[in-house]
């Protein structure tokens, strides 16, 4: 394989239009947050380099151990490999590396420091910032402010860090003990943790705007959101937030032997699989209490509680994750799709039955999120407990009198989406208190952008542009990374987990791929940061001929040969960035291709007689050599 040395395989390309085609081109690691380079670490796992995966899995990510189990993956929605079968297993793939050199693997604190991203060179002057809330966007910004060599305290008014990771997804998903790792991997950096101080007590914002250089406010948004419906107000209706914070912090609660859920999300099935799970007690001191003991086929058969969920949505519509929804089901949760609710009737001031309509549309001509259920249409489930898993809200009180900052109709921050910062200098806000309820992942990148902004505020220093490096592959002969076996007809892997019998509480239902499955897994990926690049050089003779060949051999029909007065819309041929473009002569012909439905197989390349088709890599400049390897048999 040609070195970066080897001119002309290998050249520097930084020209912003060429870029923004590149990242466009692969859709994973555009659709994440925090750019994780997903198609990477998926290739090194399937040449079984699981340490390098791990590193660049965990350079742009100080929460990766968390994302390999609990992540929303939307690379793997945005995931090219599932317009030919099914996505990848990014995340599950994350998880197999995390578990070989992430922070449950028990691996030394400096081992990992020497692989997270440094967002910028410690600063000379360093600044004290003060962060609100414990949760991934406070803590990720504490992270990449120590990294910059600045000093940073997060305040938090519960007792134990993590906010929502810890707060409201359940130990069957999320280990405790590694979400306890990865925070005191941050704190061992030197980020100091005040815990159980309430900001709006003892201290207040405006003490913290006074004895901080900036301030960082991430509190979440921790108070669930009501119906205005008939009923809410009756004993035995609760918010899923209240029903999660509670189970999982231990604190005493009661929930009857029939619930429903209202919701279609994620964290409807979390409320619904937490409370078949649950003992059901109001006593802290039992010892059904604590999600400890109970599975779920336990709690059916001995406990007999039933738990249903309502959603508005149709089974493909609903936005929970499918795994969810499958492994709700395995555990005994019913559902039911596009009903929704009218009204909680009660018996004596307390619940009795969930009232539903059944739900005519959820969507609008637009597809706009706009529900209307069908009158007369009335069934009722009768229950003791209503969860209504429909939405969070913030809380800004604890910002007090005078905050100065301006707020949206929402009740959320207002802040510059480039930088996050607020209408008050030197304060910044991100994750759920500045954008509503989001996913971990988005949480994270919030912090890692704030953490950038505030070390801009204090040093007045910004970051170069990024650089990258090109790679020419040879592309005659099968002996190249596109020609290795048939990857296009490798079927997607079944994540493996427990039996449902064996579904305590805190027993993580999804097992870590072995290694066997994790390498097949990673082998379907389509390498997106590799593409087809036509271009001709006339004294080389690699000027197109017209053949067809790269047509013909194409598997996908993606590209095509046609004549440039078809490409005209308003009489003039114009160049990609809009300029005019006149040929003397006859008006010739421009191949086109289509790169979302582009497999790599590099066939085309290989087809055509004049060299004019090349596969070409763009990588980071400091990925560079691991992603050599990624192309590198073993």
């Amino acid at each position: 394989m040609p070195s970066e040395n080897d001119a002309p395989q290998w050249w520097k390309g930084h020209d912003a239009e060429n870029l923004r085609y590149y990242a466009s081109n692969v859709p994973c690691q555009a659709a994440c947050p925090v750019g994780t380079n997903a198609g990477g670490y998926v290739a090194l796992v399937a040449q079984g380099r699981y340490r390098e995966a791990w590193s660049l899995a965990r350079a742009p990510n100080p929460f990766s151990s968390v994302c390999g189990r609990v992540c929303a993956h939307p690379c793997e929605a945005a995931c090219r490999r599932g317009a030919i079968d099914a996505p990848i297993h990014i995340r599950a793939l994350k998880r197999v590396v995390n578990e070989r050199f992430g922070v449950e693997s028990g691996i030394a604190f400096e081992e990992i420091a020497a692989v997270a991203e440094r967002p910028r060179e410690k600063a000379a002057k360093p600044g004290r910032v003060a962060i609100v809330g414990a949760g991934p966007a406070g803590l990720a910004c504490a992270h990449d402010l120590v990294l910059m060599g600045h000093h940073a305290t997060v305040f938090d008014a519960a007792k134990v860090a993590g906010g929502m990771m810890r707060m409201g997804i359940p130990a069957y998903r999320l280990p405790r003990d590694l979400l306890d790792r990865e925070i005191e991997f941050i704190q061992w950096l030197g980020v100091e943790l005040r815990l159980g101080t309430p900001i709006g007590g003892e201290v207040t914002f405006a003490q913290l705007m006074r004895e901080f250089d900036a301030v960082f406010v991430a509190p979440g948004c921790r108070r669930g959101k009501a119906l205005k419906i008939p009923g809410v107000e009756l004993q035995g209706v609760l918010t899923a937030i209240d029903l999660l914070v509670h189970v999982n912090l231990g604190l005493p609660i009661e929930i009857g032997r029939r619930v429903v859920v209202v919701g279609g999300g994620n964290v409807a099935y979390d409320a619904a699989r937490s409370s078949r799970r649950f003992g059901g007690t109001s006593s802290p001191d039992e010892e059904a209490h604590n999600l400890a003991v109970d599975a779920a086929v336990v709690a059916a058969r001995v406990l007999k509680r039933e738990v249903t969920m309502v959603s508005l949505e149709s089974r493909t519509e609903m936005p929970a994750d499918p795994t969810e929804i499958a492994e709700g089901a395995e555990e005994g949760v019913t559902l039911f799709n596009r009903r929704g609710p009218k009204e909680i009737v009660g018996e004596g001031g307390r619940v009795t039955a969930l009232r539903t309509l059944d739900v005519a549309r959820v969507f609008d001509e637009n597809g706009r999120f706009a529900p209307i259920l069908t009158p007369g249409s009335e069934k009722d489930i009768p229950c003791d407990t209503v969860v209504l898993a429909v939405g969070q809200i913030a809380d800004l009180g604890f910002l007090g009198d005078g905050h100065g900052l301006a707020t949206t109709p929402q009740n959320l921050i207002q802040v510059d989406p480039a930088t996050l910062a607020t209408s008050r200098p030197g304060v910044y806000a991100g994750g759920d208190v500045a954008f509503g309820p989001r996913i971990v992942i988005s949480a994270v990148a919030d912090g890692r952008k704030a953490a950038r902004s505030i070390d801009t505020f204090l040093t007045g220093r910004g970051d170069a542009p990024p650089r990258y490096r090109l790679q020419v592959f040879p592309t005659f002969g099968y002996d190249h990374p596109f020609a290795r076996g048939d990857y296009e007809r490798i079927p997607r892997a079944q994540l493996p987990a427990i039996p449902v019998e064996r579904r305590t509480p805190a027993a993580e239902v999804e097992r870590v791929l072995d290694d066997a499955e994790a390498r097949a897994e990673g082998s379907r990926c389509l390498h997106c940061w590799v593409n087809t690049v036509f271009d001709s050089v006339g004294m080389n003779g690699s000027e197109c001929i017209q053949c067809g060949g790269c047509v013909d051999v194409c598997p996908e029909q993606c590209i095509d040969l046609v004549s440039l007065r078809r490409l005209s819309s308003d009489g003039v041929l114009r160049l990609p960035d809009g300029s005019p473009f006149e040929l003397s002569g006859q008006p010739g012909a421009a191949l086109i291709k289509d790169e979302t439905a582009c497999i790599r197989c590099g066939l085309c390349a290989r087809r055509c007689p004049v060299g004019l088709i090349t596969m070409q890599a763009l990588y980071r400049e400091d990925q560079a050599p691991l992603m050599r390897l990624a192309e590198t048999s073993l």
